[in-house]
Protein backbone atom coordinates (compact mmCIF):
# COMPACT_ATOMS: atom_id res chain seq x y z
CA UNK A 1 0.00 0.00 0.00
CA UNK A 2 1.45 3.69 -0.79
CA UNK A 3 1.28 6.64 0.62
CA UNK A 4 -1.44 8.27 -0.91
CA UNK A 5 -3.48 5.32 0.25
CA UNK A 6 -2.59 5.27 3.50
CA UNK A 7 -3.42 9.04 3.97
CA UNK A 8 -6.32 8.51 2.23
CA UNK A 9 -8.00 5.82 4.32
CA UNK A 10 -6.77 8.13 7.24
CA UNK A 11 -8.48 11.30 5.89
CA UNK A 12 -11.71 8.95 5.42
CA UNK A 13 -11.66 7.97 9.32
CA UNK A 14 -12.35 11.80 9.73
CA UNK A 15 -14.47 11.80 6.95
CA UNK A 16 -17.14 15.17 7.96
CA UNK A 17 -13.77 17.21 9.53
CA UNK A 18 -11.44 16.50 6.41
CA UNK A 19 -14.54 17.44 4.23
CA UNK A 20 -14.98 20.73 5.78
CA UNK A 21 -11.72 21.82 5.82
CA UNK A 22 -11.42 20.88 2.19
CA UNK A 23 -14.36 22.80 1.43
CA UNK A 24 -12.83 25.63 2.74
CA UNK A 25 -9.88 25.90 0.00
CA UNK A 26 -12.47 24.78 -2.58
CA UNK A 27 -14.50 27.96 -1.66
CA UNK A 28 -11.40 30.18 -1.47
CA UNK A 29 -10.38 28.96 -5.46
CA UNK A 30 -13.86 28.71 -6.58
CA UNK A 31 -13.68 32.94 -5.70
CA UNK A 32 -10.55 33.08 -7.22
CA UNK A 33 -11.21 31.69 -10.11
CA UNK A 34 -14.48 33.16 -10.81
CA UNK A 35 -12.64 36.78 -10.13
CA UNK A 36 -9.62 35.74 -12.96
CA UNK A 37 -12.13 34.80 -15.50
CA UNK A 38 -14.55 37.69 -15.50
CA UNK A 39 -11.95 39.91 -15.09
CA UNK A 40 -9.84 38.24 -17.99
CA UNK A 41 -13.50 38.20 -20.36
CA UNK A 42 -13.72 41.80 -19.68
CA UNK A 43 -10.12 42.46 -19.79
CA UNK A 44 -10.14 41.15 -23.46
CA UNK A 45 -14.10 42.87 -24.24
CA UNK A 46 -12.92 46.41 -23.73
CA UNK A 47 -9.86 46.51 -25.40
CA UNK A 48 -8.43 46.92 -28.84
CA UNK A 49 -8.87 43.52 -29.84
CA UNK A 50 -12.51 43.89 -30.72
CA UNK A 51 -12.22 47.56 -32.70
CA UNK A 52 -11.69 47.84 -36.26
CA UNK A 53 -11.43 51.59 -36.58
CA UNK A 54 -9.11 53.72 -34.71
CA UNK A 55 -11.03 57.37 -33.75
CA UNK A 56 -14.63 57.57 -32.80
CA UNK A 57 -15.85 60.96 -33.56
CA UNK A 58 -18.97 62.53 -31.33
CA UNK A 59 -20.17 65.36 -29.78
CA UNK A 60 -18.10 67.26 -27.03
CA UNK A 61 -18.39 65.43 -23.75
CA UNK A 62 -16.97 62.28 -21.63
CA UNK A 63 -14.96 60.42 -24.03
CA UNK A 64 -15.45 57.32 -21.95
CA UNK A 65 -18.99 57.62 -22.25
CA UNK A 66 -19.00 58.08 -26.33
CA UNK A 67 -17.00 55.17 -26.16
CA UNK A 68 -19.53 52.91 -24.05
CA UNK A 69 -22.30 54.04 -25.80
CA UNK A 70 -21.12 53.55 -29.60
CA UNK A 71 -18.77 50.11 -29.21
CA UNK A 72 -20.37 48.49 -26.16
CA UNK A 73 -24.19 50.12 -26.05
CA UNK A 74 -23.47 50.26 -22.29
CA UNK A 75 -24.32 54.45 -22.20
CA UNK A 76 -26.71 56.84 -23.33
CA UNK A 77 -25.45 59.34 -26.26
CA UNK A 78 -23.82 62.68 -25.33
CA UNK A 79 -25.60 64.26 -28.09
CA UNK A 80 -26.09 64.01 -31.67
CA UNK A 81 -23.34 65.19 -34.69
CA UNK A 82 -25.33 66.79 -37.56
CA UNK A 83 -25.02 64.60 -40.74
CA UNK A 84 -23.62 67.53 -42.52
CA UNK A 85 -20.66 67.01 -40.53
CA UNK A 86 -20.35 63.24 -40.97
CA UNK A 87 -20.27 64.25 -44.69
CA UNK A 88 -17.69 66.61 -44.44
CA UNK A 89 -15.77 63.70 -42.26
CA UNK A 90 -16.67 61.63 -45.68
CA UNK A 91 -14.89 63.92 -48.16
CA UNK A 92 -11.92 64.63 -45.67
CA UNK A 93 -8.81 63.61 -47.62
CA UNK A 94 -7.12 62.28 -44.92
CA UNK A 95 -10.20 59.88 -44.26
CA UNK A 96 -10.25 56.44 -45.09
CA UNK A 97 -13.58 55.04 -43.48
CA UNK A 98 -16.04 57.31 -42.38
CA UNK A 99 -18.84 55.25 -40.90
CA UNK A 100 -22.14 56.65 -39.35
CA UNK A 101 -23.99 55.13 -36.65
CA UNK A 102 -27.03 56.13 -35.23
CA UNK A 103 -28.46 54.88 -31.52
CA UNK A 104 -31.64 54.92 -30.33
CA UNK A 105 -34.64 52.38 -29.61
CA UNK A 106 -35.01 48.53 -29.14
CA UNK A 107 -36.62 45.32 -30.64
CA UNK A 108 -39.78 44.48 -28.66
CA UNK A 109 -38.72 41.04 -28.65
CA UNK A 110 -35.59 40.85 -25.91
CA UNK A 111 -35.14 44.48 -25.56
CA UNK A 112 -31.78 44.17 -27.97
CA UNK A 113 -30.28 48.06 -29.08
CA UNK A 114 -31.12 48.92 -32.39
CA UNK A 115 -28.20 51.15 -34.36
CA UNK A 116 -28.60 52.70 -37.77
CA UNK A 117 -25.94 52.68 -40.23
CA UNK A 118 -24.37 51.60 -43.53
CA UNK A 119 -22.77 48.51 -45.45
CA UNK A 120 -19.36 50.13 -44.92
CA UNK A 121 -19.08 48.96 -41.11
CA UNK A 122 -19.30 45.21 -41.97
CA UNK A 123 -16.60 45.59 -44.61
CA UNK A 124 -14.37 46.92 -41.60
CA UNK A 125 -12.59 44.13 -39.33
CA UNK A 126 -14.28 43.72 -35.88
CA UNK A 127 -11.00 42.68 -34.41
CA UNK A 128 -7.55 42.85 -35.97
CA UNK A 129 -7.88 40.28 -39.60
CA UNK A 130 -11.02 39.60 -38.39
CA UNK A 131 -13.91 40.22 -40.64
CA UNK A 132 -17.65 39.96 -40.74
CA UNK A 133 -18.89 37.11 -41.91
CA UNK A 134 -22.92 37.37 -42.49
CA UNK A 135 -25.60 34.36 -43.69
CA UNK A 136 -28.30 36.63 -45.42
CA UNK A 137 -28.25 38.93 -48.32
CA UNK A 138 -27.34 41.76 -46.13
CA UNK A 139 -29.09 45.77 -46.76
CA UNK A 140 -31.01 45.71 -49.96
CA UNK A 141 -33.54 48.23 -48.94
CA UNK A 142 -34.28 50.81 -46.13
CA UNK A 143 -35.93 48.73 -43.99
CA UNK A 144 -33.46 45.73 -43.74
CA UNK A 145 -31.76 44.71 -41.01
CA UNK A 146 -29.03 42.59 -40.07
CA UNK A 147 -28.79 40.93 -36.58
CA UNK A 148 -26.10 39.69 -34.29
CA UNK A 149 -25.60 35.78 -33.70
CA UNK A 150 -27.65 36.07 -29.97
CA UNK A 151 -30.15 38.24 -31.15
CA UNK A 152 -31.03 35.50 -33.62
CA UNK A 153 -30.84 32.94 -31.22
CA UNK A 154 -32.68 34.14 -28.14
CA UNK A 155 -35.20 35.85 -30.56
CA UNK A 156 -35.53 32.51 -33.13
CA UNK A 157 -35.10 35.05 -36.28
CA UNK A 158 -33.82 33.49 -38.94
CA UNK A 159 -33.31 34.88 -42.90
CA UNK A 160 -34.93 34.50 -45.81
CA UNK A 161 -32.72 31.11 -47.75
CA UNK A 162 -32.29 31.26 -51.44
CA UNK A 163 -32.68 27.52 -51.05
CA UNK A 164 -35.64 27.10 -49.77
CA UNK A 165 -38.00 29.86 -50.82
CA UNK A 166 -41.23 28.82 -48.71
CA UNK A 167 -38.70 29.84 -45.65
CA UNK A 168 -39.42 33.51 -45.13
CA UNK A 169 -37.59 36.43 -42.82
CA UNK A 170 -38.18 37.00 -39.64
CA UNK A 171 -39.87 40.71 -39.11
CA UNK A 172 -40.12 42.83 -36.06
CA UNK A 173 -41.26 46.60 -34.78
CA UNK A 174 -39.15 49.14 -32.83
CA UNK A 175 -39.99 50.05 -29.15
CA UNK A 176 -38.75 53.40 -27.66
CA UNK A 177 -37.48 53.30 -24.40
CA UNK A 178 -36.59 49.51 -24.39
CA UNK A 179 -38.14 46.01 -23.96
CA UNK A 180 -40.81 47.17 -21.27
CA UNK A 181 -41.66 50.85 -23.10
CA UNK A 182 -45.09 50.80 -25.52
CA UNK A 183 -43.89 53.59 -27.89
CA UNK A 184 -43.86 51.13 -30.25
CA UNK A 185 -43.00 52.54 -34.06
CA UNK A 186 -45.68 51.17 -37.16
CA UNK A 187 -42.14 50.55 -39.01
CA UNK A 188 -41.36 46.99 -40.16
CA UNK A 189 -38.22 45.91 -40.35
CA UNK A 190 -36.97 42.49 -42.05
CA UNK A 191 -33.98 39.98 -41.01
CA UNK A 192 -32.04 40.12 -44.61
CA UNK A 193 -28.40 39.06 -42.50
CA UNK A 194 -27.41 37.09 -39.39
CA UNK A 195 -23.85 37.73 -38.13
CA UNK A 196 -21.72 34.84 -37.53
CA UNK A 197 -20.80 34.72 -33.34
CA UNK A 198 -17.79 37.66 -32.97
CA UNK A 199 -17.78 37.57 -29.11
CA UNK A 200 -18.09 41.00 -29.24
CA UNK A 201 -21.09 43.38 -28.31
CA UNK A 202 -22.11 42.82 -32.19
CA UNK A 203 -23.47 39.62 -30.95
CA UNK A 204 -26.25 41.46 -29.19
CA UNK A 205 -27.39 44.47 -31.83
CA UNK A 206 -29.99 45.04 -34.39
CA UNK A 207 -28.14 47.03 -36.95
CA UNK A 208 -31.16 49.06 -39.56
CA UNK A 209 -30.53 50.62 -42.67
CA UNK A 210 -29.34 54.45 -41.90
CA UNK A 211 -32.15 55.24 -44.50
CA UNK A 212 -34.59 53.21 -42.46
CA UNK A 213 -33.71 54.91 -39.17
CA UNK A 214 -34.25 58.61 -40.67
CA UNK A 215 -37.69 57.40 -42.10
CA UNK A 216 -39.14 56.02 -38.51
CA UNK A 217 -41.72 58.24 -37.21
CA UNK A 218 -40.24 60.54 -34.26
CA UNK A 219 -37.00 60.25 -35.46
CA UNK A 220 -36.89 63.84 -37.12
CA UNK A 221 -37.06 66.48 -34.84
CA UNK A 222 -39.30 69.73 -36.15
CA UNK A 223 -37.24 71.75 -38.56
CA UNK A 224 -37.01 74.96 -37.10
CA UNK A 225 -35.36 72.81 -33.86
CA UNK A 226 -32.74 71.38 -35.49
CA UNK A 227 -32.35 74.64 -38.20
CA UNK A 228 -31.31 76.23 -34.46
CA UNK A 229 -29.13 73.56 -33.69
CA UNK A 230 -27.14 73.00 -36.80
CA UNK A 231 -27.02 77.16 -36.86
CA UNK A 232 -25.47 76.70 -33.15
CA UNK A 233 -23.14 74.39 -34.34
CA UNK A 234 -21.60 76.06 -37.50
CA UNK A 235 -21.57 79.35 -36.20
CA UNK A 236 -19.58 80.42 -39.16
CA UNK A 237 -22.17 78.96 -42.35
CA UNK A 238 -23.65 76.05 -42.72
CA UNK A 239 -21.32 74.39 -45.05
CA UNK A 240 -22.84 74.08 -49.00
CA UNK A 241 -26.14 75.80 -47.75
CA UNK A 242 -26.12 79.54 -47.79
CA UNK A 243 -30.09 79.26 -48.42
CA UNK A 244 -29.69 78.20 -44.72
CA UNK A 245 -28.00 80.52 -43.12
CA UNK A 246 -30.35 83.04 -44.18
CA UNK A 247 -33.32 81.15 -43.12
CA UNK A 248 -35.50 82.53 -39.93
CA UNK A 249 -36.22 78.94 -38.09
CA UNK A 250 -39.12 80.47 -36.93
CA UNK A 251 -40.43 80.45 -40.15
CA UNK A 252 -40.18 76.24 -40.47
CA UNK A 253 -42.48 75.74 -37.55
CA UNK A 254 -44.26 72.44 -38.21
CA UNK A 255 -47.92 72.44 -37.93
CA UNK A 256 -49.48 70.76 -35.01
CA UNK A 257 -49.72 66.94 -35.72
CA UNK A 258 -47.24 67.77 -38.67
CA UNK A 259 -44.80 64.73 -39.25
CA UNK A 260 -42.48 65.56 -41.81
CA UNK A 261 -41.52 62.72 -44.40
CA UNK A 262 -38.36 63.00 -46.82
CA UNK A 263 -36.14 64.47 -44.37
CA UNK A 264 -33.25 66.18 -45.79
CA UNK A 265 -29.84 65.90 -44.96
CA UNK A 266 -29.39 69.06 -43.21
CA UNK A 267 -32.32 67.82 -41.17
CA UNK A 268 -30.68 64.34 -40.28
CA UNK A 269 -28.46 63.59 -37.06
CA UNK A 270 -25.84 60.71 -36.40
CA UNK A 271 -24.57 60.14 -33.16
CA UNK A 272 -20.93 58.72 -33.74
CA UNK A 273 -18.66 58.74 -36.86
CA UNK A 274 -16.63 55.62 -36.66
CA UNK A 275 -13.25 56.83 -38.41
CA UNK A 276 -9.82 55.26 -40.04
CA UNK A 277 -7.22 57.17 -41.12
CA UNK A 278 -5.64 56.83 -44.66
CA UNK A 279 -2.53 55.41 -45.03
CA UNK A 280 0.81 55.26 -47.14
CA UNK A 281 1.07 52.12 -49.51
CA UNK A 282 3.94 50.84 -47.60
CA UNK A 283 2.50 51.77 -43.81
CA UNK A 284 2.81 48.49 -41.49
CA UNK A 285 -0.86 47.46 -40.93
CA UNK A 286 -0.56 47.16 -37.10
CA UNK A 287 0.73 50.96 -36.67
CA UNK A 288 -1.50 53.38 -36.24
CA UNK A 289 -1.90 55.64 -39.47
CA UNK A 290 0.45 58.91 -39.91
CA UNK A 291 -2.77 61.19 -40.06
CA UNK A 292 -4.17 59.82 -36.19
CA UNK A 293 -2.16 62.65 -34.06
CA UNK A 294 -2.85 65.26 -36.34
CA UNK A 295 -6.36 64.83 -36.98
CA UNK A 296 -7.15 64.15 -32.68
CA UNK A 297 -5.12 67.17 -31.70
CA UNK A 298 -7.69 69.34 -34.61
CA UNK A 299 -10.19 67.76 -32.75
CA UNK A 300 -9.14 68.62 -29.28
CA UNK A 301 -8.63 72.61 -30.48
CA UNK A 302 -12.11 72.44 -31.51
CA UNK A 303 -15.22 72.94 -29.97
CA UNK A 304 -18.18 71.43 -31.87
CA UNK A 305 -16.59 67.68 -31.91
CA UNK A 306 -14.51 65.05 -30.32
CA UNK A 307 -12.06 62.62 -31.73
CA UNK A 308 -11.53 59.79 -29.26
CA UNK A 309 -9.15 56.71 -29.78
CA UNK A 310 -11.04 54.07 -28.26
CA UNK A 311 -8.49 52.28 -27.03
CA UNK A 312 -7.50 55.34 -24.41
CA UNK A 313 -10.19 55.93 -22.10
CA UNK A 314 -11.01 52.10 -22.12
CA UNK A 315 -7.02 51.13 -20.79
CA UNK A 316 -7.63 53.89 -18.19
CA UNK A 317 -10.92 52.28 -16.90
CA UNK A 318 -9.54 48.88 -16.64
CA UNK A 319 -6.21 50.07 -14.99
CA UNK A 320 -8.06 52.65 -12.56
CA UNK A 321 -11.22 51.31 -11.83
CA UNK A 322 -11.44 47.35 -12.76
CA UNK A 323 -7.92 46.36 -12.46
CA UNK A 324 -7.62 47.98 -8.74
CA UNK A 325 -10.84 45.72 -7.72
CA UNK A 326 -9.19 42.68 -9.40
CA UNK A 327 -6.11 43.06 -7.04
CA UNK A 328 -8.30 43.53 -4.17
CA UNK A 329 -10.28 40.61 -5.05
CA UNK A 330 -7.54 38.52 -5.87
CA UNK A 331 -5.63 39.49 -2.36
CA UNK A 332 -9.07 38.87 -0.59
CA UNK A 333 -9.42 35.57 -2.16
CA UNK A 334 -5.76 34.32 -1.44
CA UNK A 335 -6.68 35.34 1.97
CA UNK A 336 -9.35 32.90 2.15
CA UNK A 337 -7.05 30.37 0.86
CA UNK A 338 -4.38 30.94 3.67
CA UNK A 339 -7.26 30.72 6.30
CA UNK A 340 -8.41 27.40 4.97
CA UNK A 341 -5.06 25.82 4.90
CA UNK A 342 -4.63 26.95 8.29
CA UNK A 343 -7.70 24.95 9.24
CA UNK A 344 -6.05 22.24 7.76
CA UNK A 345 -3.33 22.41 9.38
CA UNK A 346 -5.58 22.96 12.81
CA UNK A 347 -7.27 19.88 11.75
CA UNK A 348 -4.67 17.67 11.41
CA UNK A 349 -2.36 18.86 13.73
CA UNK A 350 -5.44 18.14 17.19
CA UNK A 351 -5.69 15.07 15.03
CA UNK A 352 -1.81 13.87 16.27
CA UNK A 353 -2.59 13.40 19.98
CA UNK A 354 -5.66 10.86 18.87
CA UNK A 355 -3.32 9.08 16.48
CA UNK A 356 -0.17 8.58 18.31
CA UNK A 357 -1.11 5.15 19.07
CA UNK A 358 -1.77 4.58 15.85
CA UNK A 359 1.62 6.20 14.61
CA UNK A 360 3.44 3.82 17.51
CA UNK A 361 2.18 0.80 15.72
CA UNK A 362 3.60 2.36 12.29
CA UNK A 363 6.62 2.40 13.71
CA UNK A 364 6.66 -0.71 15.54
CA UNK A 365 5.61 -2.94 12.60
CA UNK A 366 8.85 -1.12 10.49
CA UNK A 367 7.84 2.08 8.84
CA UNK A 368 10.52 4.27 9.19
CA UNK A 369 10.17 8.15 10.29
CA UNK A 370 10.63 10.00 7.57
CA UNK A 371 7.42 7.76 5.94
CA UNK A 372 5.07 8.61 8.82
CA UNK A 373 6.36 12.18 8.13
CA UNK A 374 5.49 11.64 4.41
CA UNK A 375 2.05 10.72 5.17
CA UNK A 376 1.02 13.17 6.92
CA UNK A 377 2.41 15.24 4.11
CA UNK A 378 0.28 13.36 1.83
CA UNK A 379 -2.60 14.21 3.87
CA UNK A 380 -2.57 17.91 3.47
CA UNK A 381 -1.99 17.66 -0.05
CA UNK A 382 -4.80 15.71 -0.98
CA UNK A 383 -7.11 18.18 1.31
CA UNK A 384 -5.45 21.24 -0.72
CA UNK A 385 -4.87 20.01 -3.75
CA UNK A 386 -8.38 18.13 -3.73
CA UNK A 387 -10.35 20.97 -2.69
CA UNK A 388 -8.53 22.72 -5.38
CA UNK A 389 -9.13 20.78 -7.94
CA UNK A 390 -12.90 20.62 -6.42
CA UNK A 391 -12.50 24.91 -6.39
CA UNK A 392 -11.26 25.22 -9.93
CA UNK A 393 -14.60 23.35 -11.32
CA UNK A 394 -16.99 24.94 -8.97
CA UNK A 395 -15.74 28.12 -10.14
CA UNK A 396 -15.77 27.56 -13.93
CA UNK A 397 -19.48 26.40 -12.99
CA UNK A 398 -20.34 29.57 -11.46
CA UNK A 399 -19.10 31.42 -14.47
CA UNK A 400 -21.17 29.56 -16.21
CA UNK A 401 -24.52 29.53 -14.43
CA UNK A 402 -24.24 33.24 -13.91
CA UNK A 403 -23.04 34.12 -17.76
CA UNK A 404 -26.51 34.48 -19.19
CA UNK A 405 -27.87 36.43 -16.32
CA UNK A 406 -24.60 39.06 -16.71
CA UNK A 407 -25.45 39.21 -20.77
CA UNK A 408 -29.32 40.03 -19.77
CA UNK A 409 -28.61 42.78 -17.20
CA UNK A 410 -25.70 44.31 -18.67
CA UNK A 411 -25.41 43.14 -22.38
CA UNK A 412 -21.56 41.70 -21.85
CA UNK A 413 -21.22 38.80 -23.23
CA UNK A 414 -18.92 36.20 -20.91
CA UNK A 415 -17.84 33.11 -22.57
CA UNK A 416 -18.68 30.21 -19.97
CA UNK A 417 -16.02 28.22 -21.33
CA UNK A 418 -13.20 30.77 -21.19
CA UNK A 419 -9.90 30.17 -19.42
CA UNK A 420 -6.90 32.29 -17.62
CA UNK A 421 -3.27 31.00 -17.59
CA UNK A 422 -2.84 32.94 -14.63
CA UNK A 423 -5.61 29.94 -13.38
CA UNK A 424 -2.05 27.38 -13.94
CA UNK A 425 -0.46 28.97 -10.73
CA UNK A 426 -3.03 27.95 -8.66
CA UNK A 427 -2.31 24.47 -7.99
CA UNK A 428 0.85 24.68 -7.60
CA UNK A 429 0.49 27.31 -5.53
CA UNK A 430 -1.74 24.75 -3.48
CA UNK A 431 1.03 22.20 -3.08
CA UNK A 432 3.40 24.82 -1.78
CA UNK A 433 0.74 25.85 1.06
CA UNK A 434 -0.08 22.11 1.71
CA UNK A 435 3.40 21.27 2.07
CA UNK A 436 3.94 24.61 4.75
CA UNK A 437 0.56 23.21 6.64
CA UNK A 438 2.03 20.14 6.69
CA UNK A 439 5.59 20.21 8.43
CA UNK A 440 4.63 20.89 11.90
CA UNK A 441 2.04 18.14 11.68
CA UNK A 442 4.55 16.22 10.33
CA UNK A 443 7.10 16.59 12.60
CA UNK A 444 5.14 15.91 15.28
CA UNK A 445 4.93 12.68 14.06
CA UNK A 446 8.65 12.29 13.53
CA UNK A 447 8.94 12.41 16.84
CA UNK A 448 6.82 10.48 18.22
CA UNK A 449 8.22 8.49 21.00
CA UNK A 450 6.94 4.41 20.39
CA UNK A 451 7.61 3.25 23.74
CA UNK A 452 6.07 5.87 25.37
CA UNK A 453 2.65 6.04 22.95
CA UNK A 454 2.32 2.37 23.06
CA UNK A 455 2.80 2.38 27.24
CA UNK A 456 -0.27 5.02 27.35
Amino acid sequence: MNLLSIAYKSIKQRALSSSLTSLSVALGVMLMVTVLVIHGIIDRMFSQQTIGYELIVGRKGSGLQLVLNTVYRLKQPIENLPYLYYLELKNDPRVEDAVPFALGDFTKEGGFPIIGTVSDYFVLDYAPDHKFKIRGSGFRDSFDAIIGSEVARENGWRVDDPNTPENEASTFKLVHGGAESDHEHDEVFTVRGVMQKTGTPNDKTVFIHLNGFYAIAGHDRPPNETLTKLKAFYTEGIPGRPDLDQTDPETLKPKPGEHIHGMEDWQKEVTAVLVNCKRPPDWPADAASPQLGDFEAEFKRGFKAQAVNPIVPMRELMQDIVGNIRKVLVVMTGLIIIVSGVSIFVSIYNSMSDRRREIAVMRALGAQRRTVFSIILAESLLLCVGGGVVGVLMGHGLVFAVAPYVAAQSGLLIDPFAFEPMELSVLPGLIVLASLVGIVPGLTAYRTDVAKALAE
